[in-house]
């Protein structure tokens, strides 16, 4: 994945200080907990949405074997 570097119109100057600060806030050993848990996240995120995705899926192939059988 490659990083835009205008990305929310922020220059690689303003993203180094950015992470400099949250270096300084957080410390060394905090930054990658708080990394660990970003991805946890976002992957629970992402099932969630593939689980959305799935239910629609189910939800229309039942409704269509509901259709067939009034038409029956």
């Amino acid at each position: 994945m490659m990083i835009n570097p205008m990305f929310l119109g922020l220059g690689m100057p303003e993203v180094i200080v950015i992470m400099l600060v949250v270096l300084l806030l957080f410390g060394g050993k905090k930054v990658p907990e708080l990394m660990k848990g970003l991805g946890k996240g976002v992957r629970s995120f992402k099932e969630g949405m593939n689980g959305l995705d799935n239910d629609e899926e189910q939800t229309k192939g039942t409704q269509k074997e509901n259709v067939d059988d009034k038409q029956e």
